[in-house]
């Protein structure tokens, strides 16, 4: 039997989609496939969705029944030994959710996640006081250890935005001016937050932008959502939409159309990039002791 993931790296997303569509234009169903391997079609569908790892010997076999010629074959076995090394996010699996480690491994797989939060600062722009404050007042209350823990994981997928190889995908957030407003923690915490965005504003991967007060409701004013892009062409862009215990992920072009045009509308509505530095400026000095 298949091993399950806590969330699949991207190349398994891609190897998944290219075994689905070698068995659709070999015309077998899953079931076909399943009676000639004298296996569960349960297993080749999800191998197909990636939600277990790629058996190395289970996918030779279908490549060679879906007529896959000798070179193809070996790149994708090759690539196969590839997709099921686990993501570095696997060792956090103590305090990451599934749900949570699929948002992992597609910012860590993208070219490019953009994302509107209307409460508090995105997590791979915190500071380790502002994430600290956050984390603890989240539900179900969790403990001092734990919340250390996710700080850590919190960190390392920061390390993402300025990594040299392969390069960082570039991060264009949104945020309301609420979230600069509302006070998390004592003054320092928010001071070192404002002035930590400040400095990554400037990171040629980051994009960010302030919704203001003053320019009312707009499209996205229902709650948090990012979408994810990748440069593989076989993996489609993918929105993942927030809630208070989990997160759900959809890649139906019409929705995902749906979420790009409010980011597209959203960033008109926000600042520049010169006004938005500016207002952080004016924020600091309001936090200046």
């Amino acid at each position: 039997m298949s091993e399950p993931r806590s969330a699949p790296t991207v190349l398994q997303m891609v190897l998944g989609r290219r075994l689905l569509q070698l068995r659709q234009a070999a015309g077998l169903s899953a079931q076909d496939v399943g009676k000639r391997l004298r296996q569960s079609h349960t297993t080749i569908t999800r191998m197909e969705r990636a939600e277990v790892t790629l058996k190395w010997l289970t996918v030779k076999a279908l490549l060679e029944m879906y007529g896959v010629g000798e070179d193809e074959a070996a790149e994708f076995l090759e690539l196969t030994d590839q997709a099921n090394v686990s993501g570095w996010w696997q060792g956090y699996r103590d305090v990451l959710p599934n749900w949570f480690g699929v948002h992992v491994s597609l910012e860590s797989g993208a070219t490019q996640v953009r994302s509107y939060e209307p409460h508090v600062v995105p997590g791979l722009l915190q500071t380790p006081e502002y994430a600290r404050c956050v984390l603890s007042l989240g539900l179900p209350r969790v403990t001092t250890d734990v919340v250390e823990r996710q700080i850590a994981l919190r960190r390392e997928r920061q390390a993402l935005l300025t990594r040299v190889q392969p390069e960082p995908p570039h991060f264009w957030a949104v945020v309301d001016e609420t979230v600069l407003r509302r006070p998390v923690g004592p003054p320092d915490v928010m001071r070192g937050q404002v002035e930590h965005l400040l400095a990554v504003a400037h990171l040629p991967s980051v994009t960010f932008q302030v919704a203001p007060f003053r320019a009312g409701l707009h499209p996205g004013g229902f709650g948090p959502f990012s979408v994810f892009r990748f440069e593989i062409p076989e993996l489609p862009d993918v929105v993942g939409i927030d809630s208070l215990s989990r997160a759900t992920y959809s890649e139906d072009p019409a929705e995902v159309a749906l979420y790009r045009e409010a980011l597209d509308q959203m960033s008109t509505y926000a600042l520049s990039r010169k006004d938005t530095l500016r207002l952080l400026d004016v924020i600091r000095k309001e936090l200046d002791p």
